[in-house]
């Protein structure tokens, strides 16, 4: 039994001064109430009660809980309270996790938005590209890519349309590939995480190509490999989201469109499926609402970026 509902039940019959009085009360038989008492007393190991046929009398043992266990039990009512709120309501603190590069993103301005629905959610937001949500007490963590970890909930958010691309100055000095497999002669620029030996990822008609590239320079997060791209000196191969402008803007051209990868996703992973916040429940769901009605951005962005190698094929 737990201790709380037998200190609750004592206290019902030192108030009361009586056994049958305290099981009318609690909706309980004296017997139960009887045996509840019995077991607080042999739990603490000392008499709370003094009994007899006609009257009940708190001992010293007895006065010393009762007038202790009052704060306790009105803290424990405080905290069922706000934890049936949370269960509810969203309210508390969002612990996320994200990769370093979404902080250049759109991330902040959605959490921004999110907090201005909710505004009893406070939010620390952990920058890292290698987290382990038990360990570091993340409540959902945004992964880019493939998820393996059978012991997380993942929920797709949005399609991640991949694109190949390089600086026009870079492919007419090294020419433009035609294939995947042409990569293999290029200069990459590629994440660190990718390894000493990278290797890119593509499909045709449905079956994997990979291949391994050679980097000529390697990075924790895209944002600098972009920027060394647009210098001219190597060719990435990132989420069309983070590079639309700079193709809009004549800085970087895509290629092999019809080649790129269709299992990147960027997804929300956590640890239980079941007895999660309001809080979290809320995020989640906006995030779907609002990173969908974004992805037909990025699908168009994709759209655009075949459509425009196309028309230089044409020309």
């Amino acid at each position: 039994m737990d201790s709380l509902d037998l200190i609750r039940t004592f206290r019902e019959v030192a108030a009361l001064g009586s056994f049958s009085k305290a099981a009318k009360r609690l909706d309980m038989s004296k017997a139960t109430v009887s045996k509840y008492v019995a077991e607080l007393e042999t739990r603490f190991g000392v008499r709370l009660l003094n009994r007899s046929t006609r009257s009940v009398s708190l001992t010293d043992a007895g006065q010393l809980l009762l007038d202790r266990s009052q704060p306790v039990l009105e803290m424990v009512e405080l905290t069922q309270a706000e934890l049936q709120e949370r269960a509810n309501e969203p309210r508390g603190r969002l612990r996320i996790a994200a990769p370093y590069g979404m902080a250049s993103g759109d991330l902040p301005n959605l959490l921004a938005e999110f907090m201005g629905y909710y505004p009893e959610v406070t939010i620390t937001l952990q920058l890292s590209n290698h987290t382990d949500l038990a360990e570091d007490g993340i409540d959902v963590e945004l992964r880019f890519g493939p998820i393996e970890n059978e012991n997380l909930i993942v929920r797709k958010l949005l399609q991640m349309h991949m694109v190949v691309c390089a600086s026009p100055v870079y492919w007419k000095k090294h020419g433009t590939p035609t294939h995947p497999e042409d990569l293999a002669g290029h200069d990459a620029l590629t994440l660190l995480r990718q390894g000493a030996h990278p290797v890119w990822r593509f499909e045709d008609g449905g079956q994997v190509i990979d291949v391994p590239v050679k980097s000529r320079m390697e990075a924790t997060e895209g944002a600098p490999l972009i920027q060394v791209a647009m210098r001219g000196f190597g060719v990435i191969y990132v989420p069309a989201l983070v590079v639309q402008p700079h193709i809009d803007h004549g800085e970087l051209v895509p290629v092999l469109q019809d080649y790129a990868r269709k299992d990147m996703w960027l997804s929300a992973a956590y640890l239980q499926r079941k007895h999660n916040s309001a809080a979290l429940r809320a995020l989640l769901d906006f995030l779907q609402t609002r990173i969908s009605a974004r992805g037909k951005y990025g699908e168009a962005s994709a759209q655009r970026a075949r459509a425009g190698r196309k028309g230089e094929q044409a020309d």
